[in-house]
């Protein structure tokens, strides 16, 4: 068998686990719950992660196999080179999970969409976007939850909130936080005119509740209204639909998809602790000089990647200058390329700053 090394590290990941399994073998491991409920979920992880090299490896094995009568058999062939993209596929899954090692990186995440500069077209990105994230989430094999879509005037969403259930959710889709550029012949002006057009996306760490988060009843203002959108069996024609604003910090979160106002004002609450923490990371990653705005102005100049759509098609990151050309498959959900490469891109800062 090959040396896989570096993010196949079994031994050290097999030595790890087992100083978890001690802990947990531990009789009196219980008696600080918050600190067992954290090493279970260490467990769990390393747990999936050797499962996932064993997969590899008996992958590796079989390709050895087959690569044996490839030159002679054709479905031998056939099946050695579907082999093989999986095996890439799951390298590349593995690479990426090898450069999240932030604290709350592991945590769930809870994502916010906002139209920008744009009008029309912008709301009609705004939902595109949300697809986009949506199509990459099933293909992730998380849990989606949408928490809140305000309609467009015209077409698409004004904004959107969603929480987005898996190992690693935060990590990965803080990534995406920042302004997007839309560019195409728009098909809401007369004339077939090109447009450009932004949305924003801001990314924060669900977090539970044994992070502390200060939030004083003076310092809110809730107001309930009618929920809106397409309508069906969780939309009430009642005023359930909860907006909470932090005052101090001008943040606003809603909540309408729950059944009850007490529930949507439940969720909201989660959402404006898990914002909040989030704006306090910010606060010392900036003290730190080690922080990449991801609220700007959306519009000109303060995008992290452009969607051109005419007179070519190209999607880039501003950032990291990663391209693609199929801008149908990056729309559809084919987003971990940008996201290994800034991962990639901001540990390679980091190194820089650390060496100096």
């Amino acid at each position: 068998m090959p040396n896989l090394g570096g993010f196949f590290d079994r031994p050290g990941k097999e030595k790890e686990l087992e100083k978890l399994e001690a802990q947990v073998s531990d009789p009196d491991f219980w008696n600080d719950s918050e600190k067992a409920q954290k090493v279970m979920g260490q467990r769990s992880r390393l747990e999936k992660a050797l499962e996932q090299q064993k997969k590899f490896e008996t992958g590796v094995s079989d390709a050895e196999v087959l690569f044996e009568f490839a030159a002679e058999d054709a479905d031998s062939a056939k099946e050695l080179e579907s082999l093989i993209a999986r095996l890439e596929k799951e390298v590349t899954e593995a690479e990426i999970q090898s450069l999240l090692s932030g604290e709350t990186d592991v945590n769930n995440a809870i994502c916010s969409l906002q139209a920008g500069a744009g009008g029309t077209d912008a709301q009609d990105f705004t939902q595109m976007l949300l697809r986009m994230y949506l199509r990459w989430a099933e293909r992730k094999g998380f849990k989606v939850e949408i928490l809140d879509e305000q309609a467009g005037s015209g077409a698409g969403l004004k904004s959107a909130t969603f929480r987005v259930v898996g190992d690693h959710a935060y990590g990965l889709l803080a990534t995406e936080a920042g302004v997007h550029r839309l560019v195409r012949i728009s098909p809401f002006a007369s004339g077939g005119s090109r447009e450009t057009s932004f949305a924003s996306m801001f990314v924060s760490p669900e977090i539970d509740e044994n992070i502390e988060v200060e939030i004083l009843d003076k310092d809110l203002r809730i107001d309930t209204y009618r929920s809106s959108g397409a309508g069906g069996q969780h939309v009430n024609v009642t005023d359930s639909a909860v907006r909470i604003t932090h005052i101090p910090t001008n943040t606003v979160v809603t909540c309408q998809n729950q059944r009850s106002q007490l529930q949507n004002r439940i969720v909201a609450m989660n959402v404006l602790r898990s914002k909040l923490y989030e704006l306090e990371l910010e606060k010392r990653r900036a003290d730190a000089a080690d922080h990449e705005a991801t609220k700007l102005d959306i519009s000109f100049g303060s995008q992290i990647r452009n969607y051109v759509l005419h007179p070519y098609r190209l999607v880039k990151d501003t950032r990291t200058k990663f391209e693609q050309t199929d801008v149908d498959a990056v729309l559809d959900g084919e987003i971990d390329g940008f996201i290994k490469e800034f991962l990639m891109f901001k540990k390679g800062a980091r190194g820089t700053v650390n060496s100096e």
